[in-house]
């Protein structure tokens, strides 16, 4: 039985995970489960799962939260706490699928400790590829993806000759404003940019996925993932969300993995690679999707594309400083602060302000991160005066 602990248990991708541990009690225990501050859903998780320990990340919720609890599992406060979570000897699989650069600290704990990755945090490789998968190799750490996209591209590879591999192509939905112009884009809302038209996500997943950095977030994260160069990473989109990604190989054959617009199938991948399981989480009908399309991304209208594509090629720490500086203008765009085509602007500003670090450590990582993110607060400070 493999045991596992779940980071961002509450959020959509631990929701989803729990219930593929539900669906297979026989082969999964949870030891661990960590959480924001969504205290109500995290003990009915609690109560039915029975983990070891818990993280409440938010101090005040948390306090409160352990002073009214009367059970036996040890509750921790403090976003600190998840490397002890990640590290819990009883632990074979950590899951993290925390949002942002959160990530990053506890999935290092976690391979330092031997653990194999499930990886729902792209942003964990973004910020720091190099750094990661090298220090996976030295543990010998297996890092499995649960993106749906690079699931698909996994699955795409299994018993193929890898050093034939043309390209791979990563599948994009195009988000809520695909057909928008550039005028409409300057008008939309937060709640409409919250609207997926085939996924359910949380606030910023969303808003990435509507912005395109989401797949500009996975071209980097695939650059990791599988060792490829970035002429080797194309995107396309693909609106009904069925086929998750494709392998070109080098004699024109295409490998796709298709399924219904679903994380479940990637999440229990991930988990028992490179077994199957039986599973009921829902399978495609052909019959009800008998069009499929497929168009070029428009990087006029949505440049995070490219920005990221732009950050990637510098390598050093430049996708550190893009992933920092779209954090920080999701953020405020969800505070209503900047508007949606203001997005990649503050994205822009902050990529050319910032000085690249080729040979980077840790420590410059954490460097790089908070200055990116005070020089996207600064600009969007200036904008607005």
């Amino acid at each position: 039985m493999k045991k596992l602990a779940i980071l961002g248990s509450t959020g959509s991708i631990g929701r989803q995970s729990l219930e593929v541990v539900r669906a297979n009690k026989e082969l999964f225990s949870i030891t661990a489960l960590a959480a924001g501050s969504n205290v109500n859903l995290l003990e009915e998780q609690m109560a039915e799962f029975c983990p070891r320990k818990v993280v409440i990340a938010d101090k005040q919720v948390g306090e409160q939260f352990r002073a009214n609890y009367s059970g036996n599992c040890q509750i921790l406060i403090g976003e600190e706490y998840l490397e002890e979570l990640a590290t819990e000897p009883e632990v074979d699989v950590v899951l993290t699928s925390v949002v942002g650069f959160t990530g990053l600290k506890p999935t290092l704990a976690a391979i330092k400790a031997g653990k194999t990755i499930a990886l729902a945090n792209k942003e964990t490789l973004v910020a720091a590829g190099e750094l990661v998968t090298n220090l996976a190799k030295k543990h010998q750490v297996a890092i499995l993806p649960v993106d749906s996209e690079h699931s698909a591209i996994l699955q795409s590879m299994q018993g193929q000759d890898l050093t034939a591999i043309h390209r791979i192509i990563l599948t994009a939905s195009g988000g809520p404003f695909r057909t928008k112009t550039a005028q409409e884009l300057e008008k939309v809302t937060i709640a409409d940019c919250l609207k997926h038209p085939n996924w359910s996500m949380g606030r910023k997943i969303t808003v990435d996925s509507a912005s395109l950095a989401n797949k500009g977030l996975e071209v980097i994260e695939a650059r990791w993932l599988f060792a490829l160069d970035y002429d080797k990473i194309d995107v396309v989109v693909h609106p009904q969300s069925i086929v998750h990604s494709m392998v070109e190989y080098v004699d024109g054959a295409v490998i796709a993995q298709l399924g219904i617009p679903d994380m479940k199938l990637p999440i229990q991948y991930a988990l028992t690679y490179p077994k199957r399981l039986v599973a009921g989480f829902g399978r495609l009908d052909f019959l009800k999707y008998s069009n499929l399309t497929f168009e070029e991304p428009n990087l006029g209208l949505f440049p995070c594309l490219d920005l990221a594509y732009q950050a990637g090629k510098a390598d050093g720490v430049m996708p550190c400083v893009f992933n920092a500086a779209n954090e920080i203008a999701v953020e405020n765009f969800l505070a209503g602060k900047i508007n949606f085509v203001q997005i990649p602007r503050v994205i822009e500003a902050v990529l050319s302000q910032q000085e690249n670090i080729h040979d980077y450590t840790f420590t410059d990582i954490l460097q790089v991160d908070a200055t990116s993110r005070k020089l996207a607060t600064e600009y969007i400070k200036k904008s607005r005066l």
